[in-house]
């Protein structure tokens, strides 16, 4: 492969998600309602875009997530891989094609450098499965089958979508929309096409 530039907004990732800006419309529970924990481990594919102010970028991810360890691949449409964060006991790097693995303090930093947009993925991986991130203070809207619609903490909103708006049981979403205010706003959506609650793999 041939090395990809950084940060990803410069290489050749085009797919745009404009169909995520739909959600159920459902009357909300109390915030105070309570969120089920998610699972300790899983392994999620799909495509996300992040946008900062006039800035943005698309791509698709597949991520393999455990308590003591974290794998994003982030690729181009077409498949190739052009960035691969991780975590794991010898600290947060993200690895490119034809490079050596470059080390950052926290994801806020390394999401940054490849994203162009700073992202919670401690957070994230509790978001993503419709829960809040433990150790925080949060608030939530649910819908009518108990599934969470919006939830709001750290300073970001989610907005949640399932793939099935009438089911009659809480289920993990298909579609977030995070956002966050700051001088230039940061909008990051989040399509989930395939999920394994089986053990990450490292």
């Amino acid at each position: 492969m041939t090395r990809a530039r950084a940060p990803l907004r410069a290489a050749a990732a085009t797919l745009l998600l404009a169909a995520l800006a739909g959600c159920a419309s459902v009357a909300p529970a109390p915030e105070t309602a309570a969120l089920a924990p998610p699972g300790a481990s899983f392994d999620a594919a799909g495509r996300l875009s992040a946008r900062r102010g006039a800035d943005g970028v698309a791509a698709h991810f597949a991520w393999s997530h455990a308590e003591d360890r974290d794998r994003i691949d982030v690729a181009t449409p077409t498949g190739q891989v052009i960035a691969r964060m991780q975590r794991d006991a010898a600290g947060i790097r993200v690895e490119r094609p034809d490079a050596p693995a470059t080390a950052f303090a926290d994801w806020g930093a390394l999401t940054r450098d490849v994203l162009g947009v700073a992202i919670p993925v401690d957070g994230l991986a509790a978001w993503i499965q419709g829960a809040p991130a433990p150790g925080a203070d949060y608030g939530v809207e649910r819908d009518a089958a108990g599934r969470p619609l919006v939830l709001r903490q750290q300073g970001w909103e989610i907005v949640y979508a399932y793939a099935d708006a009438d089911a009659g049981a809480p289920a993990r979403p298909s579609r977030l929309v995070m956002r966050y205010p700051d001088s230039e706003p940061v909008e990051v959506r989040v399509v989930v096409d395939r999920w394994s609650l089986a053990d990450a793999r490292p």
